[in-house]
């Protein structure tokens, strides 16, 4: 793969990746939506689809990796990070993209936001934030599940004929509702650095009516986070398999 086509692949499918995920928390949060106040599971499926539908775009381009972390998974394992820049690079475009093209779509619902004096500060449609603010324990959560994430797409790849038939990518989309729904609850479960920083740094210079802070306060832990489960992963990997 060249370097342009890993780079071009990978803005394309987590452009998809944080449209689907931003969107689907748009969707039930926002006032004036029909999907209001549908919960947690839908949120989860939303953000499993939208890897789905994101990496099976990007994977003929870039092999879909979508994720920092993921990508740093692999390249301890494989001892080449010739390319990684150029992965984290995509990533972090696309991302960026991905919650602008969200913030289109829900133009109206944000602009309603605005006039509502009981609103919710936006963030959370774009960003994650913990239910209790403890950083030891949120970036412990992080790492966990990230490990959750990049263990299990690291041994995928042992089961031959997974990565060539495209069921893989299917596999991973199921793996990350199950982290969601199980593993989501303290932190919004972010296992990516790129999901959450991208569309943070959107969140921060889209005019955005009533939009409250953006929590840079907050912003390394889901950046450290999952950049070390990733690192742990292919660490485990290489000396477990």
């Amino acid at each position: 793969m060249s370097n342009g086509d890993i780079f071009v692949g990978e803005v394309i499918g987590t452009a998809i990746l944080i449209l689907f995920g931003a969107g689907v928390v748009a969707a039930v949060v926002l006032d004036h939506s029909k999907a209001k106040d549908a919960g947690w599971a839908v949120i989860a499926f939303g953000w499993g689809f939208g890897v789905l539908a994101g990496a099976y775009t990007a994977a003929p381009l870039s092999g879909g990796h979508l994720n920092p972390a993921v990508t740093v998974g692999i390249a301890i394992d494989t001892g080449d990070w010739d390319q990684v820049h150029f992965y984290v690079a995509g990533q972090m475009a696309g991302a960026f993209l991905g919650a602008v093209l969200c913030w289109l779509v829900y133009f109206a619902q944000f602009q309603a936001n605005a006039e509502d004096r009981s609103a919710q500060p936006t963030l959370g449609i774009f960003s994650t934030a913990p239910e209790i603010r403890h950083p030891v324990a949120n970036l412990l959560t992080e790492i966990i599940a990230t490990v959750g994430l990049v263990l299990p797409i690291l041994a995928f790849g042992l089961t031959e004929g997974l990565g060539q038939s495209g069921t893989a990518i299917l596999i991973v989309a199921f793996l990350v509702v199950g982290i969601g729904l199980s593993l989501g609850g303290p932190t919004g479960y972010a296992i990516n650095p790129a999901r959450d920083l991208g569309p943070r740094i959107a969140h921060a210079v889209l005019p955005i009516p009533n939009k409250g802070t953006s929590d840079w306060s907050y912003s390394w832990i889901p950046v450290v986070g999952p950049l070390a489960g990733g690192a742990l992963s292919g660490l485990i990997f290489n000396v477990a398999f």
